[in-house]
């Protein structure tokens, strides 16, 4: 659903009130927290799509990495996981879905979590993903919300999944940009999580359907500072710009856009780069604030542990109109 339509409706609900919920929907975080006993905090979050590869083994690969996110962009570690499956059964052989439930078994063992269970429903459409719960303690927690004037950006993918993966279904996509999206999706965000814990990062989130701009938007707004995004130095996924330019963009672009920009100064920005901040990403990367003395510390251990392509790409400073600068 478009993030304005979220916020909307979640506005409206009745708002909690157990004292050992720490964090729930109303804060836009990637996951709830919950106060348990020993300063031991569990985190959960759920999220599940449409296939957007054809190789129903991958695709599970893929949803389960994103569900993943959610707990890693915490600072959690992922103890269980329960698969949520819709399947057209009365369509599609049965091991189609045993594929994409290896795939997803897959991403999870490697996130050192078990797969406890889950739930099936027929549907016309197959959808698949996870509801995931992780520990951390209160000292460990990643949060949205503490972005700090003088800190540097970092953001640990590539962006341009949303075209990429347009450019796919349309049978439009080169071979090397189809690998590198896939590859991409496909990557745990735990090693980039553990660096940020490591160096004790300021803010922390995943960038998914939302796009970089709203992710971005909502860590200025919880922090209450400004991001300044340098979009030339934004690692893109092989030939994404193109894909955009042959009209290759889903309708996540357009609300992405709509929900945002009025809070992004782009004056001064590249129009083609801008379009990089609307793409929703599916499995991205995390948008790390770090302080500028601890920065270098943490991309050095995210190389060492193999997680290459991190690279900076802003800093914060003081709240001054709008959330997001974009140079």
């Amino acid at each position: 659903m478009p993030q304005a339509a979220i916020a909307q409706v979640v506005q409206s609900l009745p708002k909690p009130d157990d004292v050992n919920l720490l964090i729930g929907a109303e804060g836009f975080s990637d996951a709830s927290v919950y106060q348990l006993e020993n300063g031991l905090l569990m985190v959960q979050s759920l999220d599940f799509f449409p296939p957007l590869v054809n190789d129903p083994f991958i695709y599970g690969q893929i949803a389960a990495a994103n569900s993943l996110s959610d707990i890693f962009a915490m600072g959690a570690t992922p103890v269980t996981a329960l698969n949520i499956v819709a399947f057209p059964d009365d369509k599609l052989d049965l091991s189609v879905l045993t594929d994409i439930l290896r795939g997803g078994d897959d991403k999870v063992r490697e996130a050192g979590a078990v797969i406890a269970g889950g739930h099936t429903v027929r549907d016309v459409e197959i959808k698949y993903g996870l509801s995931v719960t992780g520990i951390c303690r209160k000292e460990d927690l990643h949060a949205n919300s503490g972005a700090e004037v003088g800190d540097v950006l970092v953001l640990t993918k590539p962006i341009g999944t949303g075209f990429v993966t347009t450019a796919m279904k349309a049978g439009k996509a080169s071979q090397a940009a189809e690998d590198a999206a896939i590859d991409a999706m496909r990557t745990l965000n735990n090693v980039a999580s553990a660096s940020a814990s490591a160096v004790g990062a300021s803010a922390v989130t995943d960038i998914t359907g939302f796009g970089l701009a709203g992710h971005a938007r909502e860590v200025a707004m919880a922090s209450g500072v400004t991001l300044n995004m340098q979009l030339s130095d934004i690692p893109q996924l092989p030939e994404a710009l193109d894909y955009y330019r042959k009209g290759l963009v889903t309708r996540a672009s357009a609300s992405n856009r709509g929900a945002n920009e009025d809070d992004v100064d782009a004056s001064e920005a590249d129009p083609e780069l801008i379009e990089l901040l609307y793409d929703p990403q599916t499995s991205g990367g995390l948008l790390i604030s770090v302080s500028q003395d601890r920065v270098d510390s943490m991309l050095s251990l995210m190389q060492d542990g193999g997680c290459a392509g991190a690279v900076v790409v802003g800093h914060v400073s003081t709240h001054d109109k709008v959330s997001i600068v974009a140079l």
